[in-house]
C-alpha cells in the first residue's frame, strides 16, 4: 500500500524560506512522479510543481518558477520543496500526491492515484 507524508510546514514572514518533504513508502521502483497542490482559503486547489523519479525532470507552474524547487530527497522515497522568497499569496495548504509513471508538467488532481495529508505554510508579517 502506498503512503504519503508531507511535512515541514510553518509560520514564515514574506521573503523568508521553507522546506517541505514528502515521504513516500510503498512503491516497489522509481518508476513514479510526485508533485505539490496547494489549497489556499476559500480558493480551488492549485497545482505547484512536479517531479519525475525515474528521470529527474521537474516543472513548475509560473507562479513559484524561479522562487520554489523541487527534488529527490536525501531519504530514498522522499522529495522535497525549497521555497524562498515566500509571499502571502503562498499562505496555503500543501499537499503532495503520487502517480506511476512521470509527469510533464500539469497534470489534474484526478490523475494522482495517492494523496498524503496536507501541511500549512503561512506567510505574515
Amino acid at each position: 500500500e502506498v503512503q504519503l507524508q508531507a511535512s515541514g510546514g510553518g509560520y514564515v514572514q514574506p521573503g523568508g524560506s521553507l522546506r517541505l518533504s514528502c515521504s513516500a513508502s510503498g512503491f516497489t521502483s522509481d518508476y513514479y512522479a510526485i508533485t505539490w497542490f496547494r489549497q489556499a482559503p476559500g480558493k480551488e486547489r492549485e497545482w505547484v510543481s512536479c517531479l519525475s523519479r525515474a528521470d529527474g525532470n521537474f516543472y513548475y507552474a509560473d507562479s513559484v518558477k524561479g522562487r520554489f524547487a523541487i527534488s529527490n530527497g536525501d531519504i530514498r522515497g522522499t522529495a522535497s520543496l525549497r521555497m524562498k522568497s515566500l509571499e502571502f499569496d503562498d499562505t496555503a495548504v500543501y499537499y503532495c500526491a503520487a502517480r506511476p509513471g512521470f509527469c510533464s508538467g500539469y497534470i489534474p488532481e484526478s490523475q494522482w492515484n495517492y494523496w498524503g495529508t496536507g501541511t500549512q505554510v503561512t506567510v505574515s508579517s
